[in-house]
């Protein structure tokens, strides 16, 4: 999980409540109502004329979205394509790194767009829902909720024949993150910070799981797909209760400009075959992941 997206979630910590009665509170934000239209977005009856779909999905994430001989790869780009078929048009990506924050993304790839060059994206892939964060962020529609995912923590089964590492373990044990994640927010912080001297930072999940499987490291923590991508037949993963952290799973959808509500619609109509079918649950298990499912 990107920092791009850990910090809404670490700031909602809290079980979710009530929708209404948080965004009641919140004060409106302005809309680009006169911004040209070739950067807010296009509606659903254009898509469909000119067919094709234009999708924002992070890169270098796998295992959700990446390049793999020169073309677009991974979960979420195989949700784009579902989606693209039930409308019945061609998917095309655009694999974009993650910015500061995820109010940042959303600008840039849903209802603004970059500040120099560039337009949106009609859809953005891989956008976690909170529902204050909703209320916040009204120039876009959170919909099309397509999995929950969770953290977990992976380990080396001969190092831990007995009993699988919990998070106390890291108190004197190291554990391999990636940088700028909930996970590592949450274990530099926990426990009056005593596990922070045992936390390595990695630039992505992939390469903390590559650490744990050359045994530089005695566990890995993160969510549960980009660890479940790096598992070897010698490591194992489980999913034990985390003490001290609220909230250890969010559920992932997608993003579409406020002004284009019927594309949202039949988005989330694609989502919900998709689930319905098992097409979406098959897309996990080809890429060797457990699926969990959204609760909607």
């Amino acid at each position: 999980m990107r920092l791009a997206f850990a910090l809404p979630l670490i700031a909602a910590l809290a079980p979710a409540g009530e929708a209404l009665a948080r965004c009641e509170n919140w004060t409106p934000q302005a809309r680009p109502q006169n911004t040209a239209r070739d950067i807010v977005g296009t509606d659903l009856d254009t898509i469909m004329e000119r067919g094709f779909i234009t999708f924002a999905a992070y890169e270098d994430y796998p295992p959700w979205s990446y390049e793999e001989g020169g073309r677009p790869a991974g979960v979420d780009i195989e949700i784009g394509a579902l989606i693209a078929e039930y409308i019945g048009v061609e998917p095309r990506y655009n694999l974009v790194a993650a910015g500061e924050n995820l109010e940042e993304d959303l600008r840039n790839q849903v209802w603004k767009g970059p500040l120099i060059g560039g337009a949106v994206s009609n859809v953005m892939l891989h956008v976690p829902y909170d529902s204050e964060f909703a209320c916040r962020v009204e120039q876009v529609v959170f919909t099309g909720q397509y999995a929950t995912e969770s953290l977990a923590i992976a380990y080396d089964p001969a190092v831990y024949p007995d009993d699988a590492p919990t998070v106390p373990y890291f108190r004197y044990e190291t554990v391999a993150v990636e940088n700028d994640t909930l996970s590592d927010f949450f274990l530099s912080g926990a426990f009056g910070g005593q596990m922070r001297g045992n936390v390595r930072r990695f630039r992505t999940h992939a390469d903390a799981m590559a650490a744990l499987a050359a045994g530089e490291v005695t566990a890995a923590m993160g969510p549960k797909a980009e660890l479940e991508a790096g598992l070897t037949d010698a490591l194992a993963l489980h999913q034990p209760p985390i003490p001290g952290l609220a909230r250890g799973e969010w559920t992932l959808g997608v993003a579409v400009h406020h002004a284009y509500r019927a594309l949202g619609y039949t988005v989330d109509d694609a989502i919900r075959e998709g689930l319905t079918s098992g097409a979406i649950e098959e897309i996990f298990a080809r890429h060797g992941l457990s699926f969990d499912a959204p609760e909607r």
